[in-house]
């Protein structure tokens, strides 16, 4: 199977982690099925779509790595849009409505009151002109058309066309609203499979009739289980969270995919350092109807176990000056953010403010510094110096470690002592103990 997907997002803002787990999606099952995955930028709203929203989008999908093989742009696809549109129209499927917005909603009531689905009620032909009013306009559903599809997590769906409302496609001022374009699109692109949150599932039932209106085979549909916050509910700083946000809080983009691609599926989740390794692994089967819930920190948490896996040559154009393959497999398991990186080189190189210990453990120190000056320094000295103080001392565990640790780095916690002490080297490593000892 070759598949074709789409992501249309519209450029009224940034893409928040909604619109980028959409993306994600999309170009992942492409990836896995050798196919495409298509920009389309859903700009027919001309009021509310700038310019700066859609470079934007182009910006953020390039900072995921989520590149698409093609781009269009609504707006420049007008006249394929009333090609179709007049096609329609000459075979009765689109249909010219005069009603104001107060009328229906008094129509909608009056259905309701007497215990009706306050569907719309269509006329048998043409609606007559209103004077003084411009029409817009309704695709005409097909009632003895059964609408139906297997979806790819759903499973079995049905929709009895008698129960929805003929779709408003058309504004009176002649502007387009989102479900025939898209259609019309989706033919024009060759796209085979749609996917997108399970908000849209009763459009995809209106939208089915008009691929079938249109002569053309459907996509495959999938809709998947929406978001939510880890609380329960989609939150204004969820909702907010995107790009932006996780560059500046210094996260990087395969932790927030890490995170998005699994969210919801029978998979773990777990940090994945390349687009090509999630595609491998990707399918709809694994996903379930419930809500899949997001917590940002399960990003910095994806994030600083990416690091810690990262190669040097995954990171070495965003490193510091001095910062080369050694020294960064020595750091890196300190780190829960890349520019943490340059809070460590005073460690490894210059100068550290001496801990405050007390009496019993700057001895011990002091006696540390006496042992490190014996011991071989070409081989394993953290083991060498920990193993005969130990065995002398009698202490283990913390009291045995944290010490040195103190000492040698000025922190409590850091990356593994056994790389670390060797960088640090011999005769840094005994001043520092000296210097602890004497407080």
């Amino acid at each position: 199977m070759t598949a074709v997907t789409r992501f249309a997002p519209s450029p009224t803002g940034r893409l928040h982690v909604g619109n980028i787990r959409t993306a994600l999606h999309n170009y992942l099952f492409a990836r896995r099925h050798g196919g495409r995955f298509l920009l389309r930028i859903d700009d027919t709203d001309q009021e509310r779509s700038t310019p700066e929203a859609e470079t934007a989008i182009h910006a953020d999908l390039a900072w995921l790595g989520l590149t698409p093989d093609a781009s269009v742009r609504q707006s420049d696809r007008f006249d394929l849009y009333e090609r179709e549109f007049e096609r329609l129209r000459s075979d009765a499927r689109v249909y010219a409505c005069y009603d104001t917005p107060e009328e229906l909603d008094l129509r909608r009531k009056i259905l309701l009151g007497r215990g009706l689905p306050p569907v719309y009620e269509r006329p048998d032909g043409e609606n007559e002109p209103v004077p003084g009013r411009e029409p817009h306009w309704r695709f005409r559903l097909d009632h003895e058309q059964p609408i139906a599809w297997t979806d790819l997590i759903r499973g079995e769906q049905r929709f009895d066309p008698k129960l929805l409302s003929d779709p408003v496609i058309r504004r009176a001022d002649g502007s387009w609203l989102y479900l025939l374009p898209s259609v019309i699109d989706d033919i024009d692109l060759g796209v085979t499979h749609i996917v997108r949150g399970e908000d849209h599932v009763s459009n995809s039932a209106l939208q089915l009739q008009m691929f079938a209106a249109l002569d053309a085979e459907p996509p495959a549909l999938t809709h998947e289980a929406l978001l939510v916050a880890a609380e329960g509910k989609l939150s204004k700083r969820l909702g907010a969270t995107g790009v932006e946000a996780v560059r500046e809080a210094g996260l990087e983009p395969m932790a927030l995919l890490s995170l998005l691609a699994r969210l919801g599926t029978s998979q773990p989740v777990e940090p994945i350092a390349e687009l090509q390794t999630l595609a491998a692994g990707f399918d709809f089967a694994h996903f379930g109807r419930a809500p899949a819930h997001f917590d940002s920190h399960d990003v910095e948490l994806l994030n600083a176990k990416l690091l810690h896996q990262l190669p040097f040559d995954a990171v070495a154009a965003r490193l510091p000056a001095g910062v080369g393959s050694e020294e960064w497999l020595v750091l890196r398991t300190a780190l829960h953010r890349l520019d943490e990186i340059s809070e460590w080189l005073p460690v490894l190189d210059g100068e550290i403010a001496p801990p405050l210990l007390d009496e019993k453990d700057r001895e011990f120190v002091g006696r540390a510094a006496d042992l490190a000056g014996e011991i071989d320094w070409c081989a394993d000295p953290w083991h060498a110096l920990t193993g005969k103080l130990k065995e002398e001392s009698g202490r283990k565990g913390k009291a045995l470690f944290l010490p040195l640790r103190r000492a040698l780095t000025g922190r409590d916690s850091g990356p593994e002592m056994t790389p670390l002490t060797r960088r640090i080297g011999r005769e840094r490593s005994l001043a520092r103990l000296r210097l602890a000892a004497n407080g």
